[in-house]
């Protein structure tokens, strides 16, 4: 965790806290933040309470909320759930975000070539090798942050994608536990909810920014890190058929286009 100097509190952005937790614990805040909040998912998958709302978080995807809002966050199932987050404040705040259309509860998605997705990771490293004592850097960075957001990041009515997760929970419950079987296609998904393919195609991509199949296949690979990690004696072909692969060279181009990895480095990785 970084903490802004009590010099920095008079910059238009300043920098109240910023870091990586690897295991996200579940907190509760029923009074709030003091300060503008901003947490995103790096690897796994949480859900966040605010506003009589259950917003999930998977990775790709972040909230920014407003100062004094109660809210809570915890892991959505007993896999890891890793975050960034970053806090802050300072004279001008309010009224950048004012300029930027930012200034409600937002919650947004963006693609894996996002600026977004490394764009935390890239501050916190420059922060551990900087000399900056009075945070200057670290708040040029929150302004750019912000305006990087702003530009790549697809913002989503929280109450509609609410009422969309209620309506998908069913679907979402029965693709966990039928992600093993290769036969599983659109037909079947939209059978689950007894709804045309394409309109369940029009209320995945309204509430995940995915197609139904393209979820399905981000929670088999979801499943199959589970595997390389706690199932070291399986082999990377017995994983693929696990979680629903034919072939162990399409699952290994899928984890490789989704991960950036191929699964035996996560694997050692982890």
């Amino acid at each position: 965790m970084v903490f802004a100097q009590e010099s920095g509190q008079q910059l238009p952005i300043a920098l109240d806290s910023m870091g990586y937790n690897p295991d996200q614990e579940k907190v509760s805040r029923p009074q709030g933040y003091h300060t503008y909040h901003w947490l995103q998912t790096a690897y796994g998958e949480g859900i966040i309470h605010f506003d009589n709302k259950k917003i999930t978080l998977a990775e790709g995807s972040g909230i920014l909320l407003m100062p004094g809002i109660p809210h809570g966050y915890e892991s959505l199932s007993s896999e890891v759930w890793c975050t960034y987050y970053l806090t802050f404040s300072g004279t001008s705040a309010r009224h950048i975000l004012d300029s930027l259309a930012m200034n409600s509860n937002l919650l947004y998605r963006w693609e894996n070539e996002s600026p977004l997705r490394h764009m935390l990771k890239e501050m916190l490293d420059r922060h551990d090798a900087s000399s900056d004592m009075f945070n200057l850097g670290e708040s040029t960075d929150a302004y750019r942050f912000l305006l990087t957001l702003n530009k790549y990041g697809q913002l989503h009515n929280n109450t509609a994608i609410s009422r969309n997760v209620d309506k998908l929970q069913p679907l979402l419950k029965w693709m966990d536990s039928h992600y093993g079987d290769p036969e599983v296609g659109l037909y079947d998904l939209a059978a689950q909810l007894d709804v045309s393919g394409r309109y369940l195609n029009s209320l995945f991509l309204q509430t995940f920014g995915l197609s139904p199949y393209a979820y399905f296949v981000r929670l088999r690979i979801r499943k199959s890190k589970e595997l390389l990690v706690t199932q070291p004696a399986l082999t990377v072909k017995a994983i693929s058929q696990r979680v629903g692969f034919r072939d162990v060279s399409h699952f290994v181009a899928t984890f490789r286009k989704q991960s950036a990895i191929t699964p035996e480095q996560f694997r050692k990785l982890h």
